[in-house]
């Protein structure tokens, strides 16, 4: 009588139930916000920003969010497979996702010195909008957003400035094209450390579709 060594493919029921058939385990790490993570397959890198026991979304470094299935071994940290696992509570308290998308500071984060570059914005409307979408954002950065009421003398504001690296200065038109006052005034200001963009609308607010809001 062969031995059970000897019975090649052959096995007994017994030796199927009592045969080891582990799947490979992977340390776990806390899908926390704002962890950096790569998709293995796809080879895809982001930021965590929503966690369920089933899919990970991941937001990349182009803003755009990507929605992968939460498989043990399907992502990366550090450059080892792992498997994420439920967020600490005290991390997900901690971070939040700002009005523009990014990851924000920890609430008791210290506070950022402003630094001396400076964006200008004209108009009200804008500066309310730059600050509702960007606010928390640029106060990370320590940036801090300047509304002017026109920019008919924007020569002589970006020259009050002084403008020079490490000083640099960024202004928001409204009415920026071709032909324009607007564009005349921007096209005269040439300067390395300034940057002036702009919209085609008279008033921000005009780019608002109003079936969006209800109307």
């Amino acid at each position: 009588m062969s031995s059970p060594h000897q019975r090649g493919i052959l096995s007994s029921l017994d030796d199927i139930d009592n045969g080891p058939s582990k799947r490979k385990q992977y340390p776990k790490v806390p899908a926390n916000l704002g962890t950096d993570v790569t998709h293995q397959a796809t080879g895809i890198v982001g930021a965590i920003v929503e966690y369920s026991d089933n899919v990970i979304t991941i937001r990349d470094d182009y803003g755009k969010d990507h929605r992968y299935r939460n498989i043990p071994g399907s992502f990366l940290v550090d450059g080892r497979p792992i498997q994420l696992s439920r967020p600490t509570p005290s991390a997900t308290a901690e971070r939040r996702i700002t009005a523009s998308g990014s990851i924000a500071d920890p609430r008791n984060a210290p506070a950022k010195v402003a630094k001396a570059s400076r964006i200008l914005v004209e108009g009200t409307h804008d500066a309310e909008l730059v600050e509702k979408v960007w606010g928390d954002d640029l106060r990370s950065e320590g940036i801090i957003v300047q509304p002017i009421d026109g920019v008919d003398d924007l020569g002589e504001i970006v020259a009050a400035f002084g403008p020079r690296p490490g000083r640099r200065l960024g202004v928001l038109v409204d009415h920026l094209v071709d032909n324009s006052k607007e564009s005349r005034i921007a096209a005269s200001v040439d300067h390395p450390d300034v940057l002036i963009c702009g919209h085609v609308f008279i008033d921000i607010w005009a780019a608002v579709n109003p079936r969006r809001i209800g109307l």
